[in-house]
């Protein structure tokens, strides 16, 4: 009997480090995993979960990939942030806790796992929604961000909007259509952001259901030519969930790309 995809959404994973707060709202919270063993300290790296911005769907989902970043001998934080659905959850909650949370976490987890992080700027790890989170952190507050692996983003909104991904989620989100809300999509949309300075690495499976892999390759083509450092990478027979499943085929791949952009930094 073929595995579940969606398994790894529900895996249970070892209970984080600590969390800490980088706002007054219970969603605006973090929690830290530590590598193992004993090293220097080193950059962040931030998880920004998926599920279409939405309050079904937390950071707990993430956990399996975490704990295995964190194995792999990085320090991790999965961010969480209010979600549409929640009290000021959607337009602009939902942006404004990312931003903060990217800009603050570095040195709350250095403060709380001392000698470990480095209060040098994240790396972004962000799938699907979450993708479209680091994705836009980095094109709003590149000074936070030292490098983005999305994940299957949510690359274009005006895009998903037409596609109807999820059944509304980006209007749930922004408040409305390209033509309804059209200065929500300026600000929030990465496909028109562009170019995207920092460091970014897209990583999508050929056949993911969720978000089309159209959309990565159009974003990318786009975001090159008007001179954004940032590469794709397609994994052939990939579905949607396999790139955040430390037990499916895709995971070494996410890794190398992970460690190529923390090494340079």
């Amino acid at each position: 009997m073929p595995v579940d995809p969606r398994a790894v959404l529900t895996r249970p994973a070892p209970e984080p480090d600590q969390t800490v707060a980088y706002g007054d709202d219970p969603d605006q919270v973090a929690d830290l995993r530590l590598p193992p063993g004993t090293g220097p300290a080193r950059p962040l790296v931030v998880v920004l979960h998926g599920g279409f911005w939405r309050t079904e769907y937390d950071r707990r989902h993430t956990g399996p990939l975490a704990a295995a970043v964190a194995a792999a001998g990085y320090p991790v934080a999965q961010l969480e942030y209010r979600r549409t659905g929640q009290p000021g959850g959607g337009w602009p909650g939902t942006l404004t806790d990312v931003l903060a949370g990217v800009a603050k976490l570095p040195a709350l987890a250095a403060e709380a796992l001392p000698g470990r992080v480095s209060r040098a700027a994240p790396i972004l790890v962000g799938h699907s929604a979450g993708g479209h989170l680091a994705l836009f952190a980095a094109a709003t507050s590149p000074t936070t961000v030292s490098g983005v692996l999305a994940l299957a983003p949510v690359a274009d909104l005006s895009e998903a909007y037409r596609r109807d991904l999820d059944s509304g989620a980006v209007a749930a989100l922004l408040g409305g259509g390209p033509a309804q809300v059209p200065d929500r999509y300026a600000t929030a949309d990465p496909r028109m952001l562009v170019p995207i300075r920092t460091r970014t690495v897209v990583v999508h499976g050929s056949d993911d259901l969720q978000v089309p892999v159209e959309m990565s390759r159009d974003f990318v083509a786009e975001a090159r030519a008007a001179g954004s450092d940032i590469s794709l990478v397609e994994l052939p027979g990939c579905e949607h969930f396999g790139l955040i499943d430390p037990e499916a085929v895709a995971w070494p791949h996410v890794l190398a790309v992970l460690r190529s952009l923390h090494d340079d930094h």
